[in-house]
Parts: C-alpha cells; sequence; structure tokens
C-alpha cells in the first residue's frame, strides 16, 4: 500500500476511533461495562501486534546477514567502515541518551494513568532478569532456532555477526548464494511488512477506541502534547548533530545543509529515508565527496545510522511506562538504552522500523506492547519528523568521514547550486567496495 493511502486509512481510523470509542464511552452504564466494551477492541489490536512480531526474528536476521557479508574484508573498507561505525555508535548514543533524557524531564505519559493489560493479554515473548550476570550471559544463544521461535533478538544479533562476518570471509559459490538467498529473503519478509501494515489502521481504531471507551475523549490533549515534546526532543538532537558536524567540517556544514534541502523536504512528504536517497546522493557528490565513500557510507548509514529513529525508540518506551504507571529504575532506563542501540540496527528499510524495534525490547522490561499502539494514530506525523532527522544525520556523517579520509574535492560553486544532475554514486558502488 502507498504511503499516502495508508496515511489517510490511519487517519480516518483514527477518527473513527475516537467516534466509535465516545459513543461507547457515553452509552457504557458504568466503567465495568466500559471496561467490558474495550477488551473487545483489543482483541483487533491483539492480532494486529501478533502479526508484527511474526516478522521480527527473520527479517532481523536476513538483514543483518546479508549487510555484514556485503561489507566484506578488504583493508579499505574495514577503515572506512570503523570510522563511519565508530560516528554511528556515537550518534546513536547521544540519540538515545536525549529521548530518555527528555523523555524523562516532560514526561508525557503522565496524564494517561492506563491500567495494566490482563495477563491474558501478555505475549510469549521471554523475559529475562535486569541484573548484569543474567544479562549479559542471556545475550548469547544456545540455539539460533530457539532464539526465533523466542524473538530474542539479542540473541539473533549475536548470532547474525558471527555468520555475515563468516560469510564475508567467504569467496565461493555456496557462500555467495547464502548472501544472495539473505538479500531475497529481506526483500520478501519487506513485502510480508507491508501486508502487515495494511492492517495498521484496524490496529488504530480499536486501539483509540478501547482507550477513549474507558477514558473519554479528555485523553486526546496527551496526543497533542506528545507531539510538541517529541519535536522539541528532535529539535535539540538537530542542534547536537549541526554541533559536531561544525566540529569537523567547519562552516561547510551549513553548505551541506543548504544543498540537503531537496532531500529533506522529499523525506519529510513521503516519510520515506528511501524516497530522499538518490537525490541525497547527487547533492553529497555536488558537496565534493568522493563516490566511494558516499556509495559505501550511506547505504551504511541507512543501516546503522537512522538518529531520528534511535531518539523515538527511547522516547516512546519511556511514555509507555509512564502512561501505564510504571517506574523504572535509572539502572533499568541505561540497560534498555544499551538494548536498543544494539537491536535497532540493522532492520531501517522496515516501514515504521522504530515500532518493530520497540515491539521487540517492550517485552524484556515488562511494558505493555499495547501502549505503542497509543501513538500509532499520530505516527505518520512523527514519522515525517524522524525522516528528515535520519536524512541529516546520515548527510553529516557521511561528509565527517570523508573529511577524514581527505576525500572531498573543491567543487565549482556554480554547479553545486544548480539542478544538474551528476552521476550518482550508487552506480559506482561496486567499485567503490572493492576499493
Amino acid at each position: 500500500m502507498k504511503m499516502n493511502k495508508l496515511t489517510t486509512w490511519i487517519l480516518l481510523a483514527l477518527l473513527a476511533g475516537i467516534g466509535v470509542g465516545y459513543l461507547c464511552h457515553a452509552l457504557a452504564p458504568d466503567a465495568a461495562a466500559a471496561k467490558e466494551i474495550a477488551g473487545y477492541f483489543s482483541i483487533l489490536t491483539d492480532i494486529f501486534l501478533r502479526m508484527i512480531k511474526m516478522i521480527i526474528a527473520p527479517l532481523v536476521l536476513a538483514t543483518l546477514v546479508s549487510g555484514l557479508a556485503g561489507m566484506g574484508d578488504g583493508k579499505a573498507v574495514g577503515r572506512i567502515g570503523g570510522k563511519a561505525l565508530g560516528w554511528f555508535l556515537g550518534a546513536s548514543l547521544c540519540s538515545l541518551l536525549i529521548g530518555l533524557v527528555m523523555a524523562n524531564l516532560l514526561r508525557p505519559g503522565d496524564a494517561i494513568s492506563l491500567p495494566l493489560p490482563d495477563v491474558s493479554a501478555t505475549t510469549d515473548l521471554k523475559t529475562s532478569s535486569l541484573n548484569l550476570k543474567n544479562f549479559i550471559t542471556h545475550v548469547f544463544p544456545k540455539s539460533i532456532f530457539e532464539s526465533m521461535a523466542n524473538n530474542e533478538i539479542l540473541q539473533i544479533l549475536i548470532f547474525a555477526l558471527f555468520f555475515g562476518i563468516a560469510l564475508g570471509k567467504l569467496h565461493d559459490k555456496t557462500a555467495l548464494g547464502l548472501v544472495k538467498t539473505c538479500e531475497e529473503i529481506v526483500h520478501v519478509m519487506l513485502q510480508v511488512t507491508d501486508y502487515v501494515m495494511r492492517f495498521a489502521p484496524v490496529g488504530v481504531f480499536a486501539a483509540v477506541a478501547s482507550v477513549i471507551t474507558i477514558h473519554g475523549l479528555g485523553v486526546l490533549e496527551v496526543y497533542g502534547r506528545y507531539m510538541a515534546y517529541f519535536y522539541l526532543a528532535l529539535a535539540l538532537l538537530w542542534l547536537v548533530l549541526i554541533t559536531a558536524g561544525y566540529c569537523v567540517l567547519g562552516k561547510e556544514v551549513f553548505r551541506l545543509i543548504k544543498l540537503i534541502r531537496g532531500p529533506m523536504l522529499i523525506g519529510f512528504s513521503t516519510a520515506s529515508s528511501e524516497s530522499a536517497y538518490p537525490k541525497l546522493m547527487e547533492q553529497l557528490e555536488k558537496f565534493g565527496i568522493k563516490d566511494r565513500i558516499t556509495g559505501f557510507v550511506l547505504p551504511l548509514g541507512y543501516s546503522f545510522n537512522l538518529d531520528g529513529s534511535m531518539l523515538n525508540t527511547a522516547f516512546v518506551a519511556i511514555f509507555i511506562a509512564q502512561a501505564y504507571g510504571i517506574e523504572m529504575s535509572i539502572g533499568q532506563q541505561v540497560t534498555m538504552l544499551l538494548v536498543l542501540m544494539v537491536s535497532s540496527k540493522g532492520i531501517a528499510g522496515v516501514p515504521r522500523a522504530s515500532l518493530v524495534v520497540i515491539a521487540a525490547v517492550l517485552p524484556m522490561f515488562n511494558l505493555p506492547e499495547a501502549g505503542l499502539l497509543l501513538i500509532l494514530g499520530i505516527d505518520h506525523f512523527l514519522d515525517m519528523a524522524r525522516t528528515v532527522t535520519n536524512v541529516l544525520g546520515n548527510s553529516i556523517a557521511t561528509a565527517v568521514v570523508a573529511k577524514w579520509e581527505n576525500a572531498i574535492e573543491p567543487v565549482d560553486a556554480a554547479l553545486a547550486e544548480s539542478d544538474t544532475v551528476l552521476p550518482l554514486a550508487s552506480e559506482q558502488q561496486p567499485a567503490a567496495l572493492a576499493a
């Protein structure tokens, strides 16, 4: 389903959920009856959540394995990749920290005070103890099949790390065939994800109707406050990213931002980082970045460096905890930050990837998964801002790595400002990866 059609249906479902929920709340004779009516809506939300969890394990495994195997083992790739990943990890950590700090300071979920779901509504995902010893040992899988069956995302990541690097070292036909198979699995799972997201309007309708049936229309003001707080947190992240870019690029960072205004607008209007990708590569080339850097770092960033999505995962997780009145200690929040930083890597191509990451991580911290549907109705507006942030973050990261590699060439100012279509770096990507 095209994004604009899906967004329209989600907005209609949101409005329908508000209307139906208001009627149910007004007509319910008492709170117990309202809760019983809301329980019927929760059937639809449970089905949608199960379908979301259905795609997690195969998607994470196939995406990470194919990505790691495709990096190869050349010295140039290792050097450039190491610098890029170092920047990505630092940017991800900053994004998550800003999300956690702003969610704790602004506390957008306090006004909701939802009751915890019934025990029967909980998932079958295993939760591990949060002490350091059990957490570390639990990360390493005993069996990849057991890990996938239980959707243990960190264990899947560990296996994918070893398997992907091993495939990258081998160059025989069998290894190449396995890599190609994993790439095809990714394409299939993305299509499955598209099918699953077609049910998002149903999940939104049921979630909103259920909440308003119990609490009335007063809960709606939480949505407006949540969006305002989230945009404020993103503005702070922009300031951090631009400042970090200025430390390396100097005043050239402002020329970079001016050049990428077009791709950022495309990303904002479509809420899709992928839609901005071709134009972004063209503009980075106009900035003077050599093809071999753009062709390697930018695709890597699209998998490992989505700063807006990083902030969103932390912000939403704390919001859900606040909405259900669950207090999380500083130690638990720091642990969750580390889990989010690891588990969010590798599934950036998924529509609404943050939703998949949060759905995988919430059970590990005994947070109700149903809470993420509270914001799904306005998620497209949040996604538009996240996408712009992702485009900005990846552009700065690519330029910074190019600066470190002395791979920024002087570009004629008139050419850089023109709309002339330059050869895209993606056309030279195989040669860049082989360098």
